[in-house]
């Protein structure tokens, strides 16, 4: 049975989803170890919670990416 339209946009809206947040997630945790020129502490965020907070966003992200990835679908 093939999947429906409405399904394969869900399907297709949680990649990018899953796609997006690893990306900001890596963008912030790119700040917090110092490779991009941002200066954390004028945010009034302590530091940790900052990487914290990156990590946690960055490996959501790549469950639900690698979650919708390896999916099977009803076609195969």
């Amino acid at each position: 049975m093939d999947e429906n339209p409405f399904q394969q946009r869900k399907r297709l809206a949680l990649l990018f989803a899953g796609l997006i947040d690893t990306l900001l997630g890596g963008a912030v945790l790119l700040v917090y170890f110092g490779f991009l020129p941002i200066d954390i502490s004028s945010w009034g965020i302590p530091r940790w919670a900052v990487g914290v907070i990156g990590g946690i966003w960055s490996f959501s992200g790549v469950v639900v990416l690698i979650y919708q990835l390896t999916r099977p679908r009803l076609d195969e």
